[in-house]
């Protein structure tokens, strides 16, 4: 946990809720003591937008202060766009950990695919640094501190123990109450799909556009014999979900599967 210039670590915070998130603010403030923290995320919110990255507009980055302090970067693009320019342009040295959130609501499930926050977190990974993406049910008039302070306890441990080349560490947790303090489990991705409701209207002059409305989460019948809860399950029961992702997409038992098929036999 060493860093050869001043033997502090230094961490990357981003999310896909932009720079005026409160709850990047929270856990800035939290790991202050324990890193050099450095935030570089987005201007404003980038939701939903999953591994996007900019390729055909400029992207400009603006110094930003809090409380007439220095505070983080701007980026005007997206979650994955922030740590690849931290990574390659704006810190002088890579960081030992990247943190991604604390996002506004939970990225579960068939989310994960969609999060900007848990893209983030996985292109810190492709990059060869350990990260961790983090959400919570909802974020609205809570008091961020068990949070935070359950997050510092996960980022030194991960500091301290690394993990596995190629995974993150995605976090959910559930809306809590002052003092609660909740189980921890080890969770897997819930087999799930979105139920979406897009809404017809029409404009001003007359021409029809969808706006998408509301995104239901319904649970695919037939689990697994593993016993481990999903994360949706988890979260549910008021647990911390704590669910080990890969950036490798392929499917190993779909590989035996193909090639018993004709096409593939000499």
């Amino acid at each position: 946990m060493k860093k050869k210039n001043n033997n502090r670590v230094q961490i990357l915070l981003t999310n896909d809720d932009g720079i005026e998130s409160e709850g990047l603010y929270a856990l800035y403030q939290e790991l202050q003591d324990v890193a050099d923290v450095v935030i570089v995320a987005p201007q404003g919110e980038r939701s939903a937008l999953g591994h996007a990255i900019t390729l055909s507009d400029p992207l400009r980055v603006e110094k930003v202060k809090k409380n007439g302090q220095r505070y983080g970067y701007a980026v005007s693009g997206t979650p994955v766009d922030c740590v690849k320019l931290a990574v390659s342009v704006i810190l002088k040295s890579r960081p030992d950990l990247v943190i991604s959130g604390i996002n506004s609501g939970l990225n579960t499930g068939v989310h994960i695919v969609y999060s900007g926050t848990v893209s983030a977190a996985l292109e810190a990974v492709i990059l060869g640094i350990p990260a961790i993406a983090v959400s919570v049910a909802s974020t609205a008039s809570l008091d961020f501190t068990h949070y935070t302070q359950f997050v510092r306890k996960l980022s030194l441990m991960v500091l301290h123990r690394g993990l596995p080349a190629g995974t993150l560490l995605n976090v959910n947790m559930p809306s809590q109450e002052s003092g609660h303090n909740p189980e921890i489990v080890i969770s897997r991705q819930a087999k799930c799909y979105v139920k979406d409701n897009f809404q017809k209207r029409v404009d001003p002059r007359n021409r029809i556009y969808y706006w998408l409305d509301t995104e239901e989460l319904f649970m695919v019948e037939g689990g697994d014999d593993t016993g481990i809860d999903t994360d949706v399950e988890a979260v549910k029961k008021g647990k911390i979900s704590i669910t080990p992702i890969r950036c490798d997409l392929t499917d190993p038992q779909s590989i035996h599967l193909l090639q018993t098929w004709p096409l593939f036999r000499p």
